[in-house]
């Protein structure tokens, strides 16, 4: 299974998110690595595969297109979640797998064609639209997306753990490649993850704590 590493970015710096309350997100000035410079940062962990949340353009007070396409030069694989709201709305670069999100990419998401969907989920809903993820995950096998985030924004850095039988729902709803991310604190979540037939997981929170291996992050796989 295919480990990810998470990084947020607000005002050129990575910061800390939790439960998605993203007017307190802070500066990662604790864990691995001793600067929250982006390209610093990834010169201390040296992850395989990369998370980016872009929240200056996500929220429309800015953008980090240029640090992101560098960022993504440096790792297998860039992820990138600028708040991308139409398909001619796609960022270009090596590496780069633009992020379509339920929160800002518009009701028509059956538009897009290729990169991945995020169903942000609070509560146990997609935001916006208030559906379970089972359907949204339903709805999307006729899409043409290359594969999908269950994104848990209620559980982000806040280490709560694991939902297996949730996991196994969100699993047999749709066929094709899957990630997860939100609340993944310790080496058994991910192997539920894994257990649950998911594609990949994406961490930060768990790694900073010392509860998974960075050398893991560094191989991009935990088995």
């Amino acid at each position: 299974m295919e480990l990810v590493l998470a990084m947020d970015l607000r005002q050129n710096l990575v910061v800390h998110g939790k439960s998605g309350m993203r007017e307190s997100y802070k500066p990662l000035d604790w864990g691995l690595s001793p600067t929250a410079e982006p390209l610093g940062y990834l010169d201390e962990i040296q992850p395989k595969f990369l998370y980016i949340a872009d929240l200056d353009r996500i929220q429309g007070t800015g953008s980090h297109d240029a640090i992101v396409q560098q960022c993504a030069e440096k790792v297998s694989r860039c992820y990138v979640d600028r708040g991308c709201s139409a398909p001619y709305d796609m960022l270009n670069g090596k590496n780069i797998k633009n992020i379509i999100g339920t929160e800002t990419g518009g009701a028509a998401l059956f538009r897009y064609c290729g990169g991945y969907l995020s169903i942000d989920v609070k509560d146990g809903r997609v935001i916006p639209s208030g559906k379970t993820p089972e359907e949204l995950l339903a709805d999307a096998r006729d899409w043409h997306f290359d594969g999908i985030i269950i994104l848990n924004i209620g559980s982000v850095g806040t280490e709560s753990g694991i939902d297996a039988e949730e996991l196994a729902h969100q699993r047999a709803a749709y066929g094709g490649r899957l990630l997860y991310g939100g609340g993944v604190a310790t080496v058994h979540d991910l192997e539920t993850i894994s257990a649950a037939g998911f594609d990949g997981a994406i961490i930060a929170t768990a790694l900073h704590r010392g509860q998974i291996p960075v050398e893991w992050m560094r191989r991009g796989t935990c088995c």
